[in-house]
């Protein structure tokens, strides 16, 4: 085994980093901080940083085959001009629930973006409760909506043979598969493949590798676990850190490295002084697995 090396590769005090995804054409790691309202681009060959900031909570960023890329802003469904820093609103949801935010998104791999619901925290992983949804933006712009009654809608990846998607509602502590019909976009037959453990705390963003096991980021856990949702075993597990590890993805020139993001939100002065690199983005090499590319909106 070659040996695992974590490096905070930027120290950004991201109040809650989330959503990283890696963009390969620019050597990028894209990543939103949701309170800051911003969506963050590291050039890893530059150590440039570059920011645009919305006009709300900005919680997933996906990349879009256009060009530019797509965005969850508050409950809208964005594409965003890099270069401009212009937004335009593609679909609007949850216009009943004016306290409603999305959470976590990705794009499944015909080109939807996917993203759910929560209620806005009035403290981290403090909210009422069932308030979100599950929904995807089809590449013709219109929106489906496919469950409701969820607290926390935060990871979510499909199988490599694109039969399943992999879904995580944080708060029921279990990381869930559907099957999945590509060609329509549709899921069913829900069921748990892992429930976490006292001390894995909360699960939060999740990615596969190109083994088929699944990364999950451990909320107040301070890592990220490796699951076989086969067997429903945990295979792996790496500490951070840092403890309010958020999301995580697979990048570099060939996918060999993990990125993970975290927060500080909800950290006091204490616990603050003791883990200085909180809010950072941070590197992860030597897991001796690689990752698969991101998927891009295609609408």
């Amino acid at each position: 085994m070659s040996s695992i090396k974590i490096e905070c590769v930027l120290q950004m005090n991201c109040r809650c980093g989330e959503s990283p995804v890696w963009e390969e054409t620019s050597n990028s790691l894209l990543f939103v901080d949701i309170p800051a309202k911003k969506v963050c681009r590291w050039n890893s060959l530059t150590n440039e940083v570059q920011q645009v900031t919305m006009d709300a909570p900005v919680s997933s960023v996906a990349l879009r085959q256009l060009g530019g890329y797509v965005a969850t802003v508050g409950t809208k469904f964005c594409a965003l001009n890099w270069e401009d820093q212009s937004t335009v609103v593609l679909a609007t949801v949850d216009k009943d629930k004016k306290n409603n935010r999305f959470n976590d998104g990705k794009v499944d791999p015909a080109g939807r973006y996917f993203a759910g619901t929560m209620a806005e925290e009035v403290a981290p992983a403090v909210l009422e409760l069932h308030q979100g949804s599950l929904y995807s933006l089809f590449p013709d712009h219109h929106v489906e909506k496919y469950f409701d009654q969820v607290d926390i809608s935060n990871g979510l990846d499909w199988s490599l043979d694109h039969k399943i998607f992999y879904y995580i509602d944080s708060l029921s502590y279990s990381v869930d598969a559907f099957d999945y019909d590509l060609q329509t976009g549709q899921i069913s037959n829900r069921r748990s493949v892992y429930k976490l453990e006292k001390e894995e705390q909360i699960p939060d963003g999740m990615c596969i590798d190109a083994e088929g096991k699944l990364w999950v980021a451990c909320y107040n856990g301070g890592r990220v676990i490796r699951l076989d949702p086969g067997t429903g075993k945990r295979l792996q597990t790496v500490k951070l850190p840092v403890d309010k590890t958020t999301s995580c993805c697979f990048g570099g020139k060939d996918y060999s490295e993990m990125y993970v993001t975290c927060a500080r939100d909800g950290m006091d002065s204490k616990s603050l002084s003791r883990q200085p690199e909180a809010g950072g983005i941070f590197k992860i090499t030597g897991l001796e697995v690689k990752g698969i590319c991101p998927y891009p909106y295609t609408g």
